[in-house]
């Protein structure tokens, strides 16, 4: 008895085109990609960071010598404190006049002169009163002499005390002066970390930008990249995705066969020779 069968078949031109895609897809994936090219990758530090960094090392205790200073000018300001009246560092004879020894001498002798002028200037009208050497021209002349010695030592105290006066007032000023100092090399132990701060920051944030943008440039290459090493995949794709159209969208052909049917006979010796090839010995 005859076997019918019944075959669909799709348009040649959709086998071909089956056969050509198949072709391509063995041989696209036959050849590994190399991923490096598309790999992530960090943009380095920027010039500017890495002085930024070397920057912020280096200011790192660049106050102690501000501070030192500072101490070494402050101690000196110490020892100035008091009455001063010593012999030590700062005392008020530091600050005494190199001119005030010669003042005083030149100031005292003058009055020596003026006071020998005056002494003479007794006798002569004592000795015109017909008076010189009586004991009311010794006493005259003794008055006069205690009244000059008296203005002589209070003229010798004035200049002194004028003097160490001035020196006391030059010692206060000098004092201010080095607490100005003091302040100002404090100061600047404490501005000096704030402006390297600031320098940090600035090339930190200007390095951080540039550096930004190295990324943008390495993130943009790398998906260059990555589309380039899938363009011929995604092209297949797509040339894959039409060909699956055309066969879902294409109608197909039928075909019958028929197939003449066995007899008993022969049926029979099939069986009998496939039973037989069974049970043959291997190699015969």
């Amino acid at each position: 008895m005859a076997v019918t069968r019944q075959i669909t078949q799709a348009p040649s031109f959709i086998d071909d085109l089956a056969k050509d895609y198949g072709t391509q897809l063995t041989g696209l994936t036959a050849v590994p990609l190399d991923t490096s090219r598309f790999a992530p990758q960090v943009a380095g530090q920027d010039a500017l960071q890495t002085q930024a960094a070397t920057l912020a090392g280096q200011g790192v205790g660049s106050y102690q010598p501000f501070l030192q200073q500072a101490q070494t000018t402050l101690a000196g300001a110490e020892g100035m404190l008091g009455s001063g009246a010593g012999t030590g560092a700062g005392t008020i004879s530091d600050f005494m006049s190199p001119y005030q020894s010669s003042v005083i001498d030149t100031t005292l002798a003058e009055f020596d002169r003026n006071r020998a002028i005056q002494e003479q200037n007794i006798r002569s009208q004592q000795a015109g009163l017909g008076a010189l050497g009586s004991g009311r021209a010794g006493v005259q002349l003794s008055e006069y002499g205690s009244g000059a010695d008296r203005e002589r030592a209070l003229l010798q105290a004035g200049l002194l005390q004028q003097g160490f006066g001035e020196a006391q007032a030059a010692r206060q000023q000098d004092f201010q002066n080095r607490f100005g100092i003091f302040e100002a090399q404090t100061g600047l132990a404490g501005a000096l970390p704030s402006l390297q701060r600031a320098d940090v920051a600035s090339l930190g944030q200007v390095g951080a930008a540039q550096q930004l943008q190295q990324q943008r440039i390495l993130d943009a290459q790398q998906e260059a990249n990555r589309l380039q090493a899938f363009e011929p995949q995604s092209r297949l794709d797509t040339y894959g995705r039409g060909i699956a159209q055309l066969i879902s969208g294409y109608p197909g052909s039928s075909q019958a066969t028929q197939t003449p049917g066995l007899s008993k006979l022969e049926t029979a010796l099939g069986v009998a020779s496939t039973i037989g090839s069974l049970f043959r010995p291997q190699g015969k």
